[in-house]
């Protein structure tokens, strides 16, 4: 048996990727860390717990809790605050994000250090320079932007490649998990344990917290289903902005590989995201919700948000070649299972915010 410990593992990510690996192998016995601080979280402890799953409540900032954990095989990391907004609004302070982000992974590198275990982080597109992805070159076009002809490094028609730059400024999210990988290869090179790191685009599925600035598609779909009043924000209220969406069941192929038959000759750091054939703008997906739930309002505002950009698509060409991986849920089956999960959950909102 290959012992595994996932973090956060009663978040949206961590859940399915511990369902959808129990379902594919009986190879793997997990273990399961979650602080169980978000609302909402909660509810995925008893299926867990139908799938024999050792829970244990701890949080990755306390160094007490991880010390108190079993030897594992490898660990994969998927707890975070993942706002890009964190620390920059009224709802979290910067020294939270540090200490959930990277004062989490240092604890876990020590853990992995004294056991000599793999780590497998969650990492995130807004490693990307925020400058330099709100300055992409785009146009409208079918209520959409598409990106034109850039110099950037890393940028192509097929998105956002590892190449991307990734100076200042991020956003302390996007710095904290930056920082993280690092230390992570600094830890995985110096005391020999292996690593890999996957870049992810926006993750979308049913079961998600919704929230403007986590959880995107699920936050909108449930609002519309809900007749709540949504908001463009940016861009001249336009609603078209793109994000590409990945489902995290779609992972787990990569993350059977990397766990089983890894690579070693692979790069540590690879995109996994949905790529241009998965991408869509908030004014399609209110398209689409108006199609399916009926009209419903959307104020166009042209206030703007520290650290948004017109254009993420991640290019996920590196993890195609080396891994042979691809997308395998399309957009319109995440849309669908989101809004089905909407309809059969009319409170989920209210549940999770």
């Amino acid at each position: 048996m290959i012992k595994v410990l996932v973090t956060g593992c009663c978040g949206f990510a961590g859940f399915n990727i511990i369902k959808s690996l129990s379902n594919c192998s009986n190879i793997f016995e997990f273990w399961g860390l979650d602080n169980l601080t978000r609302k909402g979280s909660e509810i995925s402890v008893s299926s867990l717990l139908k799938l024999g799953v050792h829970i244990i409540r701890g949080d990755v900032r306390i160094q007490s809790d991880i010390d108190a954990l079993p030897a594992v095989d490898w660990v994969i990391d998927c707890a975070a605050n993942p706002s890009i907004l964190a620390g920059l609004d009224d709802q979290t302070s910067s020294r939270q994000v540090m200490e959930h982000n990277l004062l989490g992974t240092i604890n876990l590198l020590e853990y992995c250090k004294k056991y000599r275990a793999g780590i497998i982080l969650l990492s995130t597109s807004r490693v990307y320079s925020a400058s330099e992805l709100a300055a992409l070159p785009v146009k409208p076009s079918n209520n959409r932007f598409e990106l034109k002809q850039s110099e950037t490094a890393g940028v192509s028609s097929s998105g956002i490649s590892e190449d991307f730059p990734t100076s200042a400024p991020l956003s302390l999210y996007g710095a904290s998990k930056l920082a993280s990988e690092q230390l992570i290869l600094e830890y995985s090179y110096n005391f020999d344990f292996p690593a890999w790191i996957n870049r992810c685009g926006v993750l979308a599925g049913a079961g998600q917290f919704g929230k403007a600035d986590q959880g995107i598609f699920s936050y909108w779909i449930h609002s519309f289903k809900e007749k709540k009043s949504l908001k463009y924000i940016g861009f001249d209220g336009s609603g078209h902005q793109v994000r590409d969406a990945l489902h995290p069941r779609d992972l787990v192929p990569l993350l059977s590989r990397q766990l089983m038959k890894p690579n070693w000759d692979a790069p540590k750091i690879i995109n996994v995201g949905g790529g241009v054939e998965n991408s869509i703008s908030l004014k399609q997906l209110s398209d689409w919700c108006e199609k399916r739930f009926g009209p419903n309002e959307v104020i166009s505002s042209s206030e703007s948000r520290p650290m948004d950009a017109p254009w993420i698509v991640m290019d996920s060409t590196v993890a195609q070649n080396i891994w042979n991986w691809r997308v395998e849920t399309k957009i319109d089956q995440i849309l669908d299972e989101i809004a089905n999960h909407a309809e059969e959950n009319p409170s989920w909102l209210k549940m999770c915010n």
